[in-house]
């Protein structure tokens, strides 16, 4: 598997996330990946890793096996159909990453019945922490199993139904950018009372990974873990009541349902 050839078609800035944890992966040969984007000056920085740089699409799927594509849900059906003819059933593995876009959409695009999947990782690619959420149509378990292998190269995969691939978007894609806040919020809180930035940011930083360690380890709920530091009439929790007399859970609920209206509206 770890031969394989893969393109990433559209490598904006989740594909150059994926694209990043792939090369820091010893086991693939970076010489068998094709980034594409239509300004590849944006990608010159990879060729020094020999991953093949090129804005010629149809180049990249005929000399490649896996095919990851990273467009825009507004572009990815026309631009797929435009390539049809550059598919094979028996070599090709399509994977998608657009937001709201079906297998049965994508099938129908590039009119073959090929092996098909749709993927939501995040940015935390780029460090081999994401989390992706897969799903597929694939009858083959050779083809799942070559699609997690990869996907486990830059963190975790998760398969699911494709019914859930937009929720999987919004907590898994978007999540990311929730949390930031809220890590943002946490360090402008440790400036108020007395930290500089830099300081406050090592702190709350290590702080919430070492909590989401506690959960993945411990396989635990965070209200056990929230217990052990809540003792009586203490700081703690004094600050978990102030937080949600000011509508903490809900706003995030909130923001959450937001998201997943958006995508499916």
């Amino acid at each position: 598997m770890i031969n394989k050839k893969i393109a990433i078609i559209g490598c904006g800035n989740l594909g150059q996330a994926i694209l990043k944890g792939l090369i820091a992966e010893k086991n693939i040969d970076t010489k068998n990946i094709i980034a594409t984007k239509r300004n590849i000056e944006a990608l010159d920085e990879f060729k020094k890793y020999g991953v093949q740089i090129s804005n010629d699409n149809a180049f990249a799927i005929q000399n490649s096996e896996i095919i990851i594509v990273a467009l825009k849900p507004h572009n990815i059906l026309s631009i797929l159909h435009d390539l049809k003819n550059n598919f094979d059933i028996k070599k090709h593995v399509l994977v998608s990453l657009a937001t709201g876009i079906s297998i049965e959409q994508l099938k129908k695009a590039v009119e073959l019945d090929l092996s098909i999947f749709r993927a939501m990782p995040n940015t935390a690619a780029d460090v081999k922490e994401s989390l992706t959420c897969i799903s597929t149509n694939s009858k083959r378990s050779n083809d799942l199993e070559t699609i997690k292998y990869f996907f486990n190269l830059i963190g975790e995969t998760v398969i699911i139904d494709e019914s859930l691939m937009e929720s999987a978007t919004v907590i898994g894609a978007c999540g990311i950018a929730y949390v930031l806040r809220f890590i943002r919020a946490m360090i402008q809180g440790g400036i108020e009372i007395g930290f500089d930035a830099k300081t406050a940011s090592t702190i709350v930083n290590q702080t919430v990974k070492g909590a989401a360690e506690l959960l993945i380890k411990r396989k635990a709920h965070p209200e056990f873990e929230i217990d052990k530091v809540t003792t009586p009439k203490g700081c703690t929790i004094a600050g978990l009541n102030e937080m949600e007399h000011n509508g903490f859970s809900s706003a995030l609920i909130k923001g959450i349902v937001a998201s997943y209206e958006k995508i499916e509206n």
